[in-house]
């Protein structure tokens, strides 16, 4: 080969290279072009599960209508995994693959979906974290203080056992899955408040957050610790709390041991007018849905996250930008004040057939 050709093939090939690697890098480094709100864009909206009631009835609608608000040309896919991890590591994939500049992930499970959100880096969609904090590269992430939401839950319960709570006082703790991160904030929270005050005779991690799960574990507590010695339970959340509080009427354990919950789901407001439960913990939905909108739209064009007030670390990634909203303690005492005030039902909704007594004892009209 003559010199001259021999410059030749050098030169091709190191332009060859160095297109390879500026390809590469454009598709590891996540290094896309901003979104355009006045041209709209495809936004991904990945929900854990339908058990639940909050996802299909408040999540959804309310996260979409701000979506819509802010960039009225978006495209909004939404998927819901109905508790399957494996499903949605396939949702997210598609949604990715659907051209997406960005995704509104409630994980399933937490460690699971890392490699789906690591491939969403890597292809330069965003990631918004609701509600559960995943782990991999997320962009930013909104939620309630869960651990401060697990505090309430265990000042709550002690609070309706009233001069039953003591140290010798058995209850039996129903927590969330162990799949979900939130879980164990929960969980630690309330052991935080209720540990020395009462003794825990019998606790569970409740799979898939499920009541029919909820309902056997406590039958089983039942026939273990006796019927009468159960002075309290604690739920995780209300959808477990309605399978718990049928564990007890079913082994007609009466006056029922107060029974408590979270995230004021519109059956568990019920219970806590009707007085089957104790309490709920009420969650401004709204509030956190339009955090995740208004991050979404910020991280897709490119814009710095303007609603975070702190940044949170989920174990693979540090300093990512997070906001947390306040939650209450509801009791039949203080409806008018959270739920409805809020927003999230209207007297017509928590007063219809059966509970129109509740109400009027409760002061709604």
């Amino acid at each position: 080969m003559n010199t001259t050709l021999r410059r030749v093939v050098i030169a091709t090939a190191a332009v060859s290279m160095a297109l390879s690697m500026s390809a590469c890098g454009k598709a590891g480094g996540g290094k896309t072009s901003a979104a355009d709100v006045s041209k709209g864009f495809r936004i991904g909206l990945a929900l854990p599960e339908n058990q639940t009631a909050r996802y299909e009835a408040v999540d959804r609608p309310k996260i979409e209508a701000k979506l819509h608000e802010l960039c009225p040309k978006c495209q909004v896919d939404y998927e819901n995994a109905a508790q399957n991890a494996n499903t949605q590591q396939q949702q997210v994939d598609t949604l990715i693959n659907d051209g997406d500049k960005v995704i509104i992930l409630d994980a399933v499970d937490y460690k699971a979906i890392q490699p789906s959100v690591q491939k969403a880096h890597d292809k330069g969609v965003k990631i918004v974290a609701y509600d559960r904090l995943a782990q991999g590269p997320i962009d930013a992430y909104t939620s309630f203080d869960n651990t401060q939401v697990g505090k309430q839950q265990g000042q709550a319960l002690l609070q309706a056992m009233g001069s039953k709570a003591s140290p010798s006082s058995q209850i039996v703790m129903v927590n969330g899955d162990k799949g979900d991160p939130n879980a164990a904030q929960f969980k630690a929270g309330a052991h935080s408040v209720l540990d020395g005050k009462v003794k825990i005779a019998s606790e569970f991690d409740t799979n898939g957050w499920l009541a029919n799960n909820a309902n056997n574990e406590v039958s089983g507590a039942i026939s273990r610790i006796g019927a009468s010695n159960i002075a309290a339970v604690y739920s995780a959340n209300d959808g477990m709390a309605a399978g718990i509080i049928s564990a007890l009427q079913s082994a007609h354990v009466s006056p029922l041991p107060p029974v408590g919950g979270q995230d004021a789901q519109l059956d568990g407001v019920q219970r806590v007018l009707a007085g089957t439960q104790a309490y709920t913990i009420y969650k401004p939905y709204k509030d956190e849905a339009d955090t995740a909108a208004e991050m979404a739209i910020d991280v897709a064009t490119g814009k710095s996250v303007s609603a975070a007030n702190s940044t949170v670390d989920n174990g693979t990634s540090k300093g990512i930008p997070a906001k947390l909203i306040a939650t209450d303690i509801m009791t039949a005492k203080n409806i008018q004040q959270t739920v409805i005030a809020g927003g999230l039902y209207t007297v017509q909704q928590l007063c219809s057939g059966q509970y129109a007594a509740d109400c009027a004892k409760a002061g709604l009209k």
